[in-house]
């Protein structure tokens, strides 16, 4: 480990301790439904930890980054997975196809919908925008994965890419998983087509119309919240 690592290491738990709040652990554990520890930092706080980090710890390379993101990420405490992948997004010079199993790593540990989505909704977004040709062949396995959270951020990972979407594959990934029973990619069908309907509102109708009958509930109330004036 880099003298760069294990010194942002000492100054995230240092920082992240001072401004811990001990009697607010319970309550995140009991909402993220996980026995991972929390200091039980609020938001403003870690943002502002955050900006200190990628202030004063710069990564001179794509793989002294790698080291920087999982150094934070192999830490013990949930907030400093948070920070890791505020690092991760930070640093948009070395978000590349190269970091590409970097991302698939930290989904697959991550396994829950906070760390997941931050992963596919930011970072897997900028690849597949930028580096479409390099990347969706990776990311279209993913919707057949035995892997839960990877089949959640194919589907999910093109939100907040508007006109960039590939409209195409969004359609493809939720259609092969209309008939998964599980919430988190039912609500990531719905989640992925609200979205995009701020883009194209009438495609997205045409989608729900045509697969209504196996659409689940969640997934049609999600995806038709703004345009059920559209849906027949």
């Amino acid at each position: 480990m880099s003298d760069l690592v294990e010194r942002a290491q000492v100054f995230a738990s240092a920082a992240l301790a001072e401004h811990a709040q001990p009697e607010k652990t319970a309550g995140m554990q009991a909402y993220m439904k996980t026995e991972m520890p929390f200091y039980g930092v609020q938001t403003a706080a870690r943002s502002m930890i955050l900006r200190t980090l990628v202030r004063d710890f710069h990564p001179a390379d794509r793989d002294e980054y790698e080291a920087l993101v999982l150094g934070l990420w192999d830490l013990p405490h949930r907030e400093e997975k948070y920070l890791a992948l505020g690092v991760a997004q930070h640093y948009s010079r070395f978000v590349e196809p190269a970091s590409l199993p970097l991302y698939r790593r930290l989904i697959v540990e991550g396994a829950w919908w906070d760390l997941v989505d931050a992963v596919a909704t930011h970072l897997i977004r900028r690849l597949v925008i930028r580096h479409p040709e390099e990347v969706w062949p990776e990311v279209d396995s993913w919707v057949d994965d035995p892997d839960l959270w990877l089949r959640r951020s194919a589907i999910i990972c093109q939100v907040g890419a508007k006109d960039k979407t590939d409209a195409a594959r969004l359609f493809s990934f939720c259609a092969a998983r209309l008939d998964e029973q599980d919430f988190f990619i039912r609500k990531a069908i719905g989640w992925a087509l609200r979205d995009y309907a701020k883009t194209d509102p009438h495609a997205v109708a045409r989608f729900v119309e045509g697969h209504r009958d196996r659409l689940s509930g969640l997934s049609f109330r999600e995806a038709t919240k703004h345009i059920g004036h559209l849906v027949r």
